[in-house]
């Protein structure tokens, strides 16, 4: 999927979820998506990774403890 596709499904999504609103304002949105998506990506990335913190971390960019607190937060590793 290119990056274009992934954000017209994003888009597609959020248009969706404002049409479930009916009018009602949202909340909280930046905190609810990037939670929705984060789960996700560390799920797919870790499998792709064969588990592995250090090459998943390099993959996303992050620094290994920061992948591991956001693992831990998403209840991915104990």
């Amino acid at each position: 999927m290119s990056k274009k596709l992934l954000e017209d499904s994003v888009r597609t999504s959020l248009e969706g979820y404002f049409r479930d609103l009916r009018g009602t304002e949202p909340g909280g949105m930046h905190d609810m998506l990037v939670r929705a998506v984060e789960k996700p990506l560390l799920e797919v990335v870790m499998a792709q990774a064969d588990q592995n913190q250090s090459k998943a971390a390099q993959w996303l960019g992050l620094n290994r403890n920061t992948l591991r607190k956001k693992l831990l937060e998403h209840r991915l590793i104990d």
